[in-house]
């Protein structure tokens, strides 16, 4: 099995350890894995502000770089719902028939990192050790659009010596939301303090998500606060 890994445009940039970490948990569960260099934004911030025709030569790039693979893994539920879910939409949109039919292939083979694990290589276990008390934030993207499910609970209470305590309220937005929180800057801070609060409630070290966007928002809010709570991937943990 051919497998890439879709880095996205947050983790290349600002979340490089993320990255690393999905690539080295694959390794080590046996699989080779491509990094491709010709992988660029995905295009989903400019789909969900309007402007699909800039994105279609992010969509025609994504598709050209991945189509040969058997299996493309994101650590994000955004990216990975976008390219499912929005990539063959835009192709047609603008009559490109032959890039629609190569964006439902790519997206058919295109996997959150929960998904892959569990539904693809059929494992819970990693083999990972984690001595912390961790809080899980389901994110909007995977729990509503890819409708992960609790997969990355199951892999996470497979790892060794971790405490894994439930966080209040999870299914509630962090107010994040991409450029929600541009738009939308009192609302989104609101839904940001109910997040924060319930994450202190929990009284955990960590907290961890499956997308870097929602950690970089809830990590922020928390530093603020000089909290000591510190965000952490789930691929980080997983990897470990």
């Amino acid at each position: 099995m051919r497998v890439a890994v879709f880095v996205t445009c947050l983790v290349d940039g600002l979340f490089p350890d993320v990255g690393k970490a999905t690539v080295r948990l694959l390794q080590r569960l046996g699989h080779d894995v491509d990094v491709p260099l010709r992988q660029t934004c995905c295009g989903q911030m400019h789909i969900n502000t309007g402007y699909p025709r800039e994105a279609l030569p992010l969509v025609r790039n994504h598709v050209e770089t991945f189509l040969d693979y058997d299996a493309i893994v994101a650590p994000s539920g955004s990216c990975t719902g976008s390219i499912r879910h929005q990539h063959a939409d835009v192709a047609r949109e603008f009559g490109d028939a032959v890039l629609a039919e190569g964006a439902e292939i790519v997206a058919r083979h295109t996997y959150e990192l929960s998904e892959f694990l569990v539904d693809v290589l059929g494992v819970t276990d990693v083999g990972a050790h984690y001595p912390h008390r961790v809080t899980y934030h389901p994110t909007c993207h995977s729990l509503r659009m890819l409708r992960v499910g609790d997969r990355p609970l199951r892999l996470l209470r497979d790892v060794r010596g971790i405490d894994l305590v439930e966080l209040p309220s999870a299914e509630e937005c962090c107010g994040f939301g991409g450029t929600f929180a541009l738009k939308n800057p009192d609302v989104s801070t609101a839904m940001l303090a109910d997040k924060m609060s319930n994450v202190l409630a929990t009284q955990a070290e960590v907290c961890s998500a499956g997308d870097s966007s929602c950690l970089m928002h809830i990590g922020g809010g928390l530093s603020r606060l000089n909290s000591g709570v510190r965000t952490v991937h789930l691929a980080e943990i997983l990897a470990s």
